[in-house]
């Protein structure tokens, strides 16, 4: 474990996110390479519920990286607690031109505590806020694995201090803000079939669409993805610095992983040894035999 990851992976750990992201990746870029007579195509109304069997496996990352080792139950609850944060900062921006102040606790969490705190924190958080806010649906299986994703790449990062390192965290919160919205748009855009310019072609090629794909983008959802990595990247700039030394801080308190040693209490550990504070009855105190003598 290096000096600025509190929370380490083990190889159990590294194989849930594997198998986690190699099925994300395939719930989002499906469209891209199914036939267009396919069931999944069929289906296309009701296919991203398919999708949201991932959750379990998400979570299990957290399992992983307990039974690992790498996270007991201090990092535990810290990770509840960061993720509670982000669940109540997430409605006071949501669906305001992208004004949303949670990525700044995400990617500074994960640069501190590393990229597996990071995967599941961004999962757990943003399943957190959907529960809270009741943004339960085909969206939020793609809104987890988006999330969890930023957190990894930001725990990922190069390994370096002081300014650069605030500079270098605010330039992947800009761009992590942008790829965020540019992967949500995958969970509804292969199903619109308007023949316009800018929607799916089934059955067309991958270059076709996505191109298509970038252009729905810009068209549609640049007004709050530049909004959101502006703020992102700005908050960054701004509080990065003190965020980072705090949560540092407290990774340096909770000592995570550190050996617990019980040793025994030294009166306790030889039974043959007489506790001083106690009188054996066959010994008599000399200041007793001084008091007897005078009288």
């Amino acid at each position: 474990m290096n000096s600025s990851t509190a929370v380490r992976l083990g190889p159990w750990s590294w194989a849930a996110i594997g198998l986690a992201t190699l099925i994300g990746l395939a719930a989002f870029f499906w469209p891209f390479i199914a036939e267009p007579g396919s069931t999944a195509v069929a289906h296309s109304s009701d296919a991203p519920w398919v999708f949201a069997a991932i959750i379990p496996l998400v979570l299990l990352v957290v399992v992983a990286q307990i039974l690992d080792g790498g996270m007991d139950a201090k990092a535990v609850a810290l990770l509840g607690v960061l993720a509670a944060v982000i669940a109540i900062l997430r409605p006071l921006g949501a669906g305001i031109a992208g004004i949303e102040p949670i990525w700044v606790v995400l990617i500074l969490g994960a640069r501190v505590f590393g990229p597996g705190f990071g995967f599941s924190l961004g999962a757990l958080s943003l399943v957190a806020s959907g529960l809270l806010t009741g943004g339960v649906g085909p969206w939020l299986p793609f809104q987890m694995l988006a999330a969890a994703w930023i957190g990894l790449g930001a725990g990922l990062l190069p390994q370096v201090r002081g300014r650069a390192e605030v500079a270098l965290v605010a330039a992947f919160g800009f761009v992590a803000a942008f790829a965020y919205g540019l992967l949500l748009n995958l969970w509804f855009w292969p199903f619109i079939a308007d023949g316009t310019q800018i929607a799916f072609v089934p059955g067309g090629t991958i270059t076709e669409n996505l191109l298509r794909w970038f252009a729905f983008t810009a068209a549609t959802s640049l007004a709050f993805d530049v909004p959101r990595a502006v703020l992102t990247a700005g908050l960054i700039a701004v509080l990065g610095h003190p965020v980072l030394a705090a949560l540092r801080r407290t990774a340096r308190r909770a000592a995570f992983e550190a050996p617990v040693a019980f040793t025994p209490d030294a009166s306790t550990s030889n039974p043959d040894q007489t506790n001083p504070d106690q009188t054996n009855p066959d010994q008599t105190n000399p200041g007793q035999l001084d008091t007897a003598r005078a009288t």
